[in-house]
């Protein structure tokens, strides 16, 4: 494999962004009107990444930062990506950013189903704190998770 490459998303990587988006999440994926306002935000309350692979955007991820708390919006990695450690080093990245936003505590939510994002998420120290019931538009529930920064 050849190195993952991890940088700032800009609205000309929203073409490739969308169709991660799209297959990863099908029953609920963003539109890109919302993803645009994520991005319309950056950096001031938003610090969304892409990985790239051979120039190619293979993944995705955004947090959320305001006072002294952040979240993990979303991470996608394109399917034939996934178990290559790609979703860890922009995980990686979007704690790191908490930390220099000076957020004391990272929350998430993970789909109940969702078994490997939640042991990556298990492996990265957050902890469980509650269930969000029928949180995703095909009823499927949300995990709560939450973790301290190391900052």
């Amino acid at each position: 494999m050849t190195e993952i490459t991890i940088r700032r998303m800009t609205g000309a990587d929203l073409a490739p962004v969308m169709a991660i988006e799209r297959a990863t999440f099908p029953a609920d994926a963003w539109t890109e009107s919302m993803m645009r306002g994520e991005l319309a935000d950056q950096p001031r309350t938003r610090h969304y990444v892409v990985a790239l692979l051979d120039g190619a955007v293979v993944a995705y991820g955004g947090l959320a930062a305001a006072g002294d708390q952040a979240d993990v919006q979303t991470i996608a990695v394109l399917a034939e990506h996934r178990r290559l450690g790609i979703g860890r080093k922009i995980m990686d990245e979007l704690l790191a950013e908490a930390v220099r936003r000076g957020a004391e505590s990272v929350f998430l939510e993970v789909r109940a189903d969702n078994e490997s994002a939640q042991a990556m998420y298990d492996d990265f120290g957050f902890e469980r704190i509650g269930t969000r019931v029928s949180y995703y538009d095909d009823g499927t529930d949300a995990i709560v998770m939450t973790r301290k920064t190391d900052g």
